[in-house]
Order: C-alpha cells, then structure tokens, then sequence
C-alpha cells in the first residue's frame, strides 16, 4: 500500500509541474547537540517543484552513540493554498522505539499572523491510530546578525499506543529558546535550551517503566540551507 501511495504521489506532482518553473532546496532547520542525553537531533526539509505544486521530503529523529533512536520521514505532495500557507499530504514512515509505523499525513505550513512560522499537522497509522503535531516559531531580531528564536512543539494522541509509549490526550509539550548568530542568511550557529513533558496516560506509561516525564536541555547546534 505504502509503495502504492508513493507512486501515486509522485505521478500527481510530476504531472502538477511540468508547465512550472521548477527549482530545489534543502534546509536543515535543525542540527543540535542535546546535554541531557548525549543525543544528536536533525530536523530537515528538502523540496523540488514549481510555486504551486512541488515535492517536499522531511526527516527528523535523534542519534544515540551513532544510531537512530527515532526517525521519521515524510513524503508530501505540496499544493500553495493562499500566499501563506501551503496544504500538505502525503505518507510517513516512522521508527519509535523499534516499532515501525506507515501512517498518511495532511497537514498545513505557512506563516500564520504576527510573522509565527507553523505546522500543524494530522496522521493517521496503518492501524487507524489518530495524531497530531503542532509546530510553531517566531524570530526575533535583535540585531542584523543575532536573531532569538522562541519555539513550540505540542503532540496529541486520540488513542492509546502503548507499544510506542504513547497514551490518548495531549502527550507532549515541548517549548524551546534557540539565540543564532547569523554569518549569511545561508549558515547560522545557534546555544539555547528547552524545556519538555510529557502529560496524561502517556505521562502515565513513562513512570511505569521508571523514566521521568519532564527534562531541561541545554542545546548547541546550527541552521543551513541551500
């Protein structure tokens, strides 16, 4: 079925953008070194196609001494919706706690009011398991080079997993601060710190097999793309 989606996906955008100027990006938005753990976490976008129809490919997941810990990759059909937000969808394959999950993607990207980037996002598993992820950041500039980043991420589950120590309600709350130094629009270091919980049935799970449900993290890492 995955192989299936995919295929289909790819024949709607090759066919979407044919009569489009195409061009290409990557953006690792996300590079970081985390202290609580020794973990390294990437988060990346890359995309091809036209200003309408395009491409998107995303990754994200954390090293643990050289190996994945989770991963996750999204391949998304992305259509321009009005002049700030795209509509999104697609299929993920995710790997959480030795557990692989397919699920189907819809979601939404843009630049909501008072310039917050954002992306909310809907999955649906191959077992019928509902979920969803906000995203949300806002730069700040202080000065031409130096920008403050606040950063929000919230997860929510309307069933129980418990084979990924996941349990219905809200799941996880994560709300970062990220200071980068901007050498070009292109490369830019960052220091911060986040804070990250961990709520209800899946707050539940977590303490039964004796982890806590709550961290601070200091974080260096960089921003690039192009």
């Amino acid at each position: 079925m995955n192989r299936v989606l995919v295929a289909l996906i790819g024949v709607a955008i090759y066919s979407s953008v044919s009569a489009e100027t195409r061009y290409g990006f990557v953006q690792v938005e996300r590079l970081e070194y985390r202290d609580d753990s020794n973990n390294t976490l990437w988060d990346v976008q890359t995309g091809y196609g036209g200003d309408y129809h395009a491409f998107r490919l995303k990754t994200e997941g954390e090293l643990d001494g050289g190996a994945a810990e989770r991963a996750e990759l999204q391949l998304l059909y992305n259509r321009a919706w009005t002049a700030y937000f795209d509509l999104q969808f697609g299929i993920r394959l995710a790997d959480f706690d030795d557990s692989d999950v397919a699920a189907a993607v819809a979601g939404i990207q843009g630049m909501a009011p008072y310039r917050v980037e954002m992306e909310a996002t809907a999955f649906l598993s191959d077992d019928g398991d509902l979920s969803f992820r906000g995203e949300f950041e806002r730069d700040f500039l202080l000065n031409e080079q130096l920008i403050l980043q606040p950063r929000a991420e919230i997860n929510v589950a309307f069933q129980d997993v418990p084979e990924i120590r996941v349990g219905s309600g809200l799941t996880e709350l994560a709300i970062g601060l990220r200071l980068r130094y901007e050498f070009s629009r292109r490369f830019a270091p960052y220091l911060g710190a986040e804070w990250q919980r961990s709520f209800g049935d899946t707050a539940d799970i977590i303490r039964a097999l004796g982890q806590d449900t709550s961290d601070t993290t200091l974080i260096a890492g960089v921003r690039f793309w192009f």
